[in-house]
């Protein structure tokens, strides 16, 4: 049997981009993301964070201080209850043109893979358009917040607790 996700970028949707976030003390969460995921939680969608972190293929920072990032992360999340179930990141630079950097779906679809993912019934909430294109490459529904960037064609809202909301009733729809 196949299970819902939700899939989302990291920087500038669960968390204050501030341009290359790599450090514990840099990390914020935008507002209620953490009882938007707890929420999501709840619902029975597995949660799984796609990021593109290009900061490590331009040498500003280690795989592994990501990787320690993700961690706190977690950590922060316990407190409200609330689990991402993976991450995954792409940590080359852009000139590079790997499989894994959004709105390439290399890596959903390795999520999908390993989890057992039916990417049909799943959504993918991004700040950028390279999100929803990346949704839209992989076969998930597409989903925007506070992006400063439009372009994409795909429901916009202010926050993630905002679309997960509207999810949420959605699913109650069905």
């Amino acid at each position: 049997m196949k299970v819902k996700a939700v899939f989302l970028d990291r920087d500038g949707t669960i968390n204050v981009d501030m341009g290359y976030v790599y450090k514990p003390e840099d990390f914020k969460f935008t507002g209620r993301a953490p009882e938007a995921i707890r929420r999501l939680n709840d619902a029975g969608y597995i949660v799984i964070v796609v990021s593109n972190q290009s900061g490590v293929g331009r040498g500003l920072y280690l795989e592994r201080d990501v990787i320690h990032l993700h961690k706190h992360i977690d950590t922060e999340l316990e407190k409200y209850g609330a689990k991402i179930d993976a991450f995954y990141f792409c940590p080359h630079a852009p000139e590079y043109n790997c499989d894994c950097r959004k709105p390439k779906p290399g890596l959903v679809f390795l999520a999908a893979k390993k989890f057992g993912i039916s990417l049909g019934e799943s959504w993918f909430i991004g700040d950028k358009p390279s999100d929803a294109e990346c949704a839209i490459n992989a076969g998930a529904r597409p989903a925007l917040i506070n992006s400063k960037y439009g372009g994409a064609n795909c429901p916009a809202f202010d926050s993630l607790y905002d679309c997960v909301s509207f999810i949420l009733r959605k699913e109650e729809e069905k």
